[in-house]
């Protein structure tokens, strides 16, 4: 009889104190519509609802199951703020498997008790040792902005990519490497560059945040892919930098829809970032796509936000340097070090200086190849060894060398977007021509802050105006170049492709809107003041439409042209191309150009193009002159 009453007590306490939880968390609930709550950014912003783009309302951005609590909470604040209050009274057990709702959740209770002022009698607060272990471990003091130059011949850097470091207060300038990094990348082990495109486009992978050493971005950016990185520190309170961390652990578990260009890394990148401060907005503009130099652009906009950014040059970047600074001797001696053979006699030639300087361009660059994986000796270590050796003979002290930076950082460059207007002739018939491009640059464009000799066009539309008709010229998804200088150390193919429609000539006499796709490798060559960008490739071309004789043409050519940096301003690209189209509509085709491009600013230029060509036997000229908005 006593344990039933004993028993009977506890149900009634029970009872008690879940009809005082229902009573409070009723009065929060009534208190949030009271204040707006759910309408506030920063709610919306612990959510990532966004405007709905094709009807009214709002969604959030998360796609995994359980990050919204609320059945209707992916498009109803109010609801998931409610549930969000009545979560904060769960009976879970904090485990190395679970956490209680207010730890999970931790950046939602920590802005709601903000708010709200619970009362921790009637709200008990929870202790979170999972994330305060998470917290303490990172130590942190500072965020760092990270952009990584494009690295072409990846397509989910192709644009570049930004990371967020989390400095430590025990860390310095040269111990920064030992940081923790916050990255968003595709959850995806695809190794095949069109699979991860196709995916990529529409929307087949898992985006996630994770944690990672930072030396192991800067490795795999630097040594391995060739990519400069710009580190710009945030002047973030620790307040703010605080709030950035607990949205960081709130979205660890979770995940978006991965898309290439706009749910990418460079988006939500910056909604993570803008919970730090209600008055920061950085998506508000990229919800039709999101580039990473863009996206640093938004940040830099803040005024006094981010400190001048350190330039990290690529092991690459730093050879090259290296290598340009020396003479026709003593790249040679270089080039035959490099490849195991090292003349003791030989290197007599040199002053000391110099002496010191070829061993040490040379295990620079034997390091670089065995980081590649593709070294010019059988044991690379081994060699690296006795190179080491060698160097630590000469009695000579290495002054400290400065690297310079690019001219330009990537946030001081044209805008992505493009906006062309255009007036000329072809064949003495007079045209207008207007061309919108979505992104983002191409080789006549002004290269600073961009990788020199890449080029990456996506959504190009060009409608022409003539005396007959106004119709569609030009409509390019997308066309890559890639022209890397090749000399005796670096060696990398040049390539490029490009998939639409455009105008074609058929025998018929009409020139119809066909299918194309071409493509070309080859190899690109630089001058000493790589003022000259020269390259010849090997080009295979296919067209489709049904007036196409056929239905088609397949054709192979060679295309050999230059672009000359006549100054800052003023860029000149000439080229000739021959293709012979052997299948289908039969034709040998060849065009002779030269385009020049003039910057007035830094998002406004003139561009000239002179165009010669042959097509189904028929000569023909013409001559344009545009203006170029970048915005």
């Amino acid at each position: 009889m006593r344990l039933i009453l004993i028993l009977l007590c506890c149900v009634i306490s029970l009872s008690a104190q879940a009809a005082v939880d229902a009573i409070y968390l009723a009065e929060l609930q009534a208190q949030t519509r009271q204040m707006k709550l759910a309408q506030r950014m920063e709610w919306r912003k612990l959510l990532h609802h966004v405007p709905r783009v094709f009807a009214a309302g709002e969604q959030g951005l998360l796609d995994s199951p359980h990050f919204y609590l609320a059945a209707d909470g992916k498009r109803d604040a109010q609801a998931e703020l409610d549930a969000t209050l009545a979560s904060f009274y769960a009976d879970t057990v904090e485990s190395n498997e679970t956490q209680h709702p207010q730890c999970a959740y931790v950046a939602r209770y920590a802005w709601l008790n903000s708010q709200l002022n619970f009362d921790a009698a009637r709200l008990p607060p929870r202790t979170c040792p999972r994330f305060e272990q998470w917290r303490s471990s990172l130590n942190p003091a500072g965020l760092t902005l990270i952009f990584a130059s494009a690295y072409l011949n990846s397509p989910s850097s192709m644009y570049g990519h930004t990371l967020l470091r989390v400095d430590a207060k025990d860390q310095d300038e040269h111990t920064r490497l030992l940081a923790y990094a916050l990255n968003f990348a595709a959850n995806t082990n695809e190794t095949n560059g069109l699979a991860f495109a196709v995916n990529g486009l529409f929307g087949g992978y898992a985006g996630a945040f994770s944690m990672l050493p930072y030396y192991a971005k800067v490795r795999e950016y630097s040594d391995a892919e060739n990519r400069d990185i710009w580190e710009y520190r945030l002047n973030l309170s620790e307040v703010e930098l605080t709030r950035v961390l607990m949205h960081a652990w709130e979205l660890g578990p979770h995940y978006f829809d991965y898309f290439f260009f706009d749910e990418n890394c460079a988006y939500h990148l910056l909604g993570l970032l803008q919970v730090a401060r209600p008055a920061f907005a950085f998506t508000d503009n990229f919800r039709w796509g999101a580039i990473p130099a863009d996206t640093v652009r938004a940040i830099i906009s803040y005024e006094n936000l981010a400190q001048p950014p350190v330039y990290r040059p690529a092991q690459a970047t730093l050879l090259r340097q290296q290598l340009a600074a020396m003479n026709a001797d003593e790249r040679a001696q270089v080039a035959r070090i490099s490849h195991g053979e090292l003349e003791a006699a030989a290197l007599e030639n040199f002053t000391l200086a110099r002496r010191a300087a070829v061993l040490e361009t040379s295990l620079d660059y034997v390091n670089y190849r065995h980081t590649s994986g593709k070294a010019e000796v059988a044991d690379a270590s081994n060699w690296a060894r006795q190179l080491q050796m060698q160097r630590s003979r000469l009695d000579f002290i290495k002054p400290v060398l400065i690297t310079p930076a690019p001219r330009t950082q990537p946030e001081l460059g044209h805008a992505s977007s493009r906006l062309s207007m255009a007036a000329g002739q072809r064949d003495k018939q007079a045209f207008q021509q207007l061309e919108l491009r979505a992104t983002y640059h191409d080789l006549l464009d002004p290269d600073a802050g961009f990788v020199r000799g890449a080029a990456i066009e996506f959504f190009s539309l060009a409608m022409r105006h003539d005396a007959t008709a106004t119709r569609v010229e030009r409509l390019m998804p997308v066309s890559i170049v890639s022209l890397a200088p090749r000399d005796e150390f670096f060696s990398a193919p040049s390539w490029q492709i490009a998939g639409g429609w455009q105008r074609v000539k058929a025998i018929g006499g009409g020139e119809p809107l066909a299918l194309v796709l071409d493509g070309g490798m080859g190899g690109a060559w630089s001058n000493q003041a790589n003022s000259v960008l020269s390259y010849s490739l090997l080009n295979v071309s296919a067209r489709g439409h049904g007036d196409l004789q056929h239905g088609y043409a397949l054709g192979l050519g060679a295309s050999v042209g230059g672009y000359v940096e006549l100054n800052a301003a003023w860029r000149a690209h000439s080229y000739a191309q021959v293709v012979r189209y052997a299948a289908g509509q039969q034709d040998n085709v060849w065009r002779l150009g030269l385009q020049q491009n003039i910057a007035l600013q830094r998002d406004l230029a003139v561009r000239i193009e002179l165009l010669r060509q042959r097509e189904l036997h028929r000569l023909s000229n013409g001559a344009s002159a545009a203006v170029l908005v970048y915005f």
